[in-house]
């Protein structure tokens, strides 16, 4: 039985095992007898790899066996492995000859948080968003049947992530085209799957064996030629296996259906893969997990250990203590949205599977009949938010930066168009640090500036946050406030629920030749390098509507204007301005600052604005540059 540890290890653990499995090659040299204890070391060496990095662990705990399993019995990386989502392919990445470097995992230059082609010929597909792991495995299969070659495709998901749209739309292509692929479900949290034990196990070994399947294809053949015979056999087998496993949804989409079994019994576990490993068609596992499994917090607290921040040695001077900040954004939006509930019945918030993150535990709690969960549905989410809002709802989408890029053809097509009322609060705007470039909100602003009749608001601390929340919720139409991770400025937050007047900036800072126009929150870098080149600083506030009456006040008596954004220059507010300008024939002087034309790699947040030129310093250097080019 693998064993439960308790604390998480502050030194490395002696794992001889391991030791020889650094790679899939040296795993497979071990004999199966000695897997068991291959996961007990691999379960300790991921919490002591976590602990000092941080990061997710919770779901990586669940899949150790699975991983083992897997590398053990496929001949990877010639099979295609490919894990959904990533946060469970921590225990993949130290199997996978990057041990030695998972104490630089999420940081700059490092080991990325998700598998990355790049990273490893092991990471057969780069992931990040969910749910792509079935579509991309299909493509695979389908690629190794054109080019006549037997290597597999398996695809690992998770039961959160089976619920969106993209991976049933694979799950019904795959039999349509008789893909030769295998899915695995990861089954820890849905509980569609009660009947897990020794008959289920047993069942998943005898369907999946080559025994029954050679008289399943013996039987098709000789009761098709009776009419409606065969037809019969198969809907009395489907049946059959319905009264035992919960298949059926997958059976009739085409796919053979095996299991539930347990997916830490890892003797069931390589039985059953090695048994579906040369199966023809589209095969479906279903295994059932424990997140956090064999880690006693974690078990009990899933949510919670979902990931950890770094443990800091035990030895370690105390920490000076850290400069006053406000609260988290998220939490702002939380206690906003509380308070405008109780102010108007027509508020409904909606969020795909982020309560915790975008911090809707409160309200969730206070108004449960109008809360909204739709799981990883983003698409969903936005036109279940039309269809309330044709209604008279009111409805609030609480929704990440880089999520919302899923939803934008119904963001368009279903509420822009239809110019309905749905407020859009975009959490995570900006560069959010160790995640990378896959959760990056990079783009909200160019791809939300291009609708017409939407309002894009940037507030530059918690109070103008709070202001623009309720200017969204009041406006007859189509709005959206973007919001970075992590705290602000500690601004003084004003309870009451005013809105702003639409389209309208403020001058915080009055100087001369130089103007910065700040679009967010680097509006406090912006007021610190003003003060030392006496410039001009502008909270624009408003994506859309531009305020061009203030823009154009600006450029007539400014020798340079600077504009400043947490987002992709190309297709930016910075581009808004300039556009404005070219349309009105007034030839300025610009600087645009902000996120450049590549990804971003992960680091700590203030690494990353750093890179881009977007702290304090960077934001001086380059108006000093741009005004010794213009003085020439």
């Amino acid at each position: 039985m693998p064993t439960t540890f308790h604390e998480i290890p502050r030194k490395r653990p002696t794992t001889p095992l391991l030791d020889r499995a650094n790679t899939p090659d040296g795993l497979r040299r071990l004999g199966e007898a000695e897997l068991e204890t291959l996961a007990d070391e691999l379960r300790l060496e991921l919490l002591y790899t976590v602990g000092q990095t941080g990061g997710h662990f919770g779901a990586g705990l669940g899949v150790i066996e699975l991983t083992i399993a897997l590398h053990y019995v496929f001949d990877t990386p010639d099979d295609r492995l490919l894990w959904d989502v990533g946060h469970q392919a921590y225990p993949h990445k130290i199997l996978t000859g990057r041990r030695e470097r998972m104490a630089s995992l999420r940081q700059k230059d490092g080991i990325a948080a998700f598998p990355r082609r790049s990273e490893s010929e092991y990471d057969t597909f780069g992931v990040g968003h969910s749910s792509t792991s079935i579509s991309a495995a299909l493509g695979m299969a389908i690629a190794a049947r054109l080019q006549d070659s037997d290597r597999k495709a398996i695809a690992v998901i998770g039961d959160g992530a089976l619920t969106a749209g993209m991976a049933f739309e694979a799950l019904n292509h795959a039999p349509e085209v008789n893909a030769n692929m295998l899915v695995i479900l990861n089954d820890n949290d849905m509980s569609i799957s009660r009947n897990v034990g020794g008959l289920s196990n047993y069942l998943a070994k005898i369907l999946s064996s080559r025994t029954y399947a050679s008289m399943r294809e013996g039987s098709k053949k000789v009761l098709s030629r009776l009419p409606g015979a065969w037809e019969i056999a198969r809907r009395t087998e489907e049946y059959a296996k319905g009264m035992l496993v919960p298949g059926t949804l997958f059976e009739e989409l085409g796919w053979n259906y095996i299991g539930p079994i347990d997916g830490h019994d890892l003797p069931t576990l390589i039985a059953t893969l090695r048994n579906m490993r040369d199966l023809k068609g589209p095969q479906f596992l279903h295994i059932v997990t424990k997140k956090g499994k064999g880690f006693a917090p974690a078990e009990v607290d899933p949510i919670g250990y979902h990931a950890i921040t770094k443990l800091e040695p035990l030895d370690a001077p105390a920490a000076a203590p850290k400069a006053a900040s406000g609260p988290k954004y998220s939490a702002v939006f939380g206690e906003w949205l509380c308070d405008m509930a109780e102010a108007d019945a027509r508020l409904v918030g909606i969020t795909p599977a982020m309560k915790e993150g975008s911090d809707l535990v409160a309200f969730s709690e206070r108004f449960p009949e109008r809360y909204f969960d739709v799981a990883i549905a983003e698409q969903h989410a936005v036109t279940f938010a039309a269809g309330m809002a044709c209604e008279g709802a009111k409805p609030v989408v609480a929704i990440y930066s880089t999520f919302l890029q899923r939803g934008y053809d119904q963001l368009v097509h279903d509420v822009a168009v239809q110019n309905l009322d749905v407020l859009f609060a975009i959490d995570r705007a900006g560069l959010v640090g160790e995640d990378g470039p896959t959760h990056a909100g990079s783009y909200d602003l160019s791809y939300l500036r291009c609708i017409p009749g939407m309002v894009i608001m940037t507030p530059s601390d918690e109070n103008e946050l709070r202001k623009m929340l309720t200017t969204g919720h009041l406006y007859n139409g189509p709005a959206a406030v973007r919001y970075p991770r992590g705290s602000g400025p500690n601004a003084v937050i004003e309870k009451d629920l005013e809105a702003i007047e639409i389209g309208k900036g403020i001058v915080r800072r009055q100087g001369s030749k130089v103007a910065m126009l700040v679009f967010g929150v680097q509006l406090s870098e912006a007021l610190k390098v003003a003060e030392k080149l006496d410039a001009t600083v502008v909270d624009m506030r408003f994506v859309k509507p531009l305020d061009e009456a203030l823009v154009r006040e600006i450029a007539g008596n400014h020798e340079l204007l600077v504009t400043i954004e947490e987002n992709a220059i190309m297709g930016g507010a910075g581009g808004a301005v300039s556009e404005f300008l070219a349309r009105e024939n007034i030839l300025k002087s610009m600087l645009h600052l902000g996120l450049p034309d590549i990804y971003v790699e992960h680091a700590k947040p203030a690494q990353m604005l750093a890179e881009c030129g977007l702290d304090e310093a960077g934001i001086e250097a380059s108006i000093r540059q741009r005004l010794a080019l213009l003085d020439q």
